[in-house]
């Protein structure tokens, strides 16, 4: 996705500005995401969601969910995109963290399978972004 000077996103057929704020929980609300499993998950994020072509605005994790400010373009299928992340996230970092996640979960789960995602405006969007950057203060 190529941005042009007011902001907005640009392909060969369309001017898009598509943004929204995604929240994923672990499930039960356990305590899972923190220490090394944390970092590794961050940086898993980041590279998944660059390598689909969706720029990361803002992300933050807290030890039982992670909230990810981020820009789509027009043809992504949300709910695909975002369940496919779910449980490619999920196997790796049970892959990686066996022993931390394992204290928590049975079974070979990490997420809740419900997640917020709602839409941010050019004119929210710095605010969501500063309540993520934020959120651990």
């Amino acid at each position: 996705m190529r941005q042009n000077k007011e902001g907005y996103y640009v392909n060969r057929h369309s001017c898009f500005l598509l943004q929204y704020q995604l929240v994923l929980v672990t499930k039960y609300r356990k305590p899972v995401i923190t220490g090394q499993l944390e970092e590794r998950l961050k940086e898993y994020t980041k590279a998944y969601f660059e390598e689909q072509g969706i720029k990361i605005q803002a992300l933050e994790t807290m030890p039982d969910h992670m909230h990810i400010l981020f820009d789509a373009p027009p043809q992504i299928n949300l709910a695909n995109y975002i369940n496919a992340f779910k449980s490619a996230s999920s196997r790796i970092m049970r892959k990686e963290f066996e022993k931390q996640i394992g204290k928590y979960y049975r079974e070979p789960c990490l997420w809740s399978l419900s997640y917020f995602i709602g839409t941010v405006s050019d004119r929210s969007a710095e605010a969501v972004k500063h309540y993520i950057n934020t959120q651990k203060e």
